[in-house]
């Protein structure tokens, strides 16, 4: 109307959120960890990058992993990054991972009235030496478990993931037991086929693979000879490892 009154309710609406698309997972062992992603970054049918990584070393035991709006995975990863290295300035030590699982909590938590749209999974290996793996949603409610998958094509995932790591859905062979944990190569299998079958069937999964291996102190690198182009990136020599391998998926 010419007055700028109008004849119906009007409504304007801001949303600051977006979702990027892509998949994360990551699998506890007994005395290592793989944590996983693919490298597609997407908005809808448009595809970004297909190089954007959502796996982040934070120290030679703690991997983490975030996906969900791209721009607040990348300043929450650095946050939390700054955190530890004022921790590693003031004890002159790396912070153990469920005290890195502590404080990833607290950070979601104080942004609750406004969230990072972020869905993190941290991996690593605890003092003890042992395998663990904490999943967080975007406020900070978080648990530590043998496997978890977040991303566009957890749907896909995580039944997978049920099946074959928790042994959901198996019926057991009279006279024998199934292992509390799967050896190194098998849990390895396990992610390249869980991100194959997820490109094949999801647009926002593809372009590349990153599947960050930590290894607990002590332990060699039996279990990953077969893998061509893997990268140490360990800082110390007498510690836990952090091994990185790059694959390509589909890129259509």
């Amino acid at each position: 109307m010419p007055d700028g009154s109008f004849a119906h309710p009007q409504q304007r609406q801001f949303n600051p959120y977006t979702e990027n698309g892509g998949t994360i997972l990551a699998i506890a062992g007994a005395d290592f960890s793989v944590i996983a992603g693919d490298t597609r970054q997407s908005e809808g049918y448009s595809i970004q990058t297909r190089y954007a990584p959502k796996v982040f070393k934070l120290t030679d035991r703690a991997v983490l992993a975030v996906n969900g709006f791209a721009a607040d995975g990348n300043m929450f990863v650095k946050k939390v990054k700054q955190r530890l290295e004022w921790y590693r300035h003031a004890h002159a030590k790396d912070m153990p991972l469920c005290a890195i699982a502590r404080l990833i909590q607290t950070m979601l938590y104080a942004q609750r009235f406004f969230p990072y749209y972020v869905y993190n999974i941290l991996g690593g290996i605890e003092e003890d030496g042992s395998g663990a793996v904490y999943s967080f949603d975007p406020v900070g409610s978080y648990e530590r478990e043998a496997c978890r998958a977040a991303g566009a094509a957890q749907s896909l995932v995580q039944p997978f993931l049920d099946n074959q790591i928790y042994f959901k859905n198996q019926q057991q062979t009279p006279g024998q037991s199934r292992p509390l944990h799967l050896p190194l190569p098998d849990v390895l299998s396990i992610v390249i086929d869980s991100f194959t079958s997820a490109t094949e069937r999801h647009i926002e999964v593809g372009d590349g693979l990153e599947i960050y291996v930590v290894l607990a102190k002590g332990r060699g690198a039996h279990g990953l000879e077969s893998f061509r182009g893997i990268q140490e990136l360990t800082t110390t020599s007498d510690g836990d490892r952090v091994f990185v391998i790059r694959r390509e998926l589909k890129k259509d």
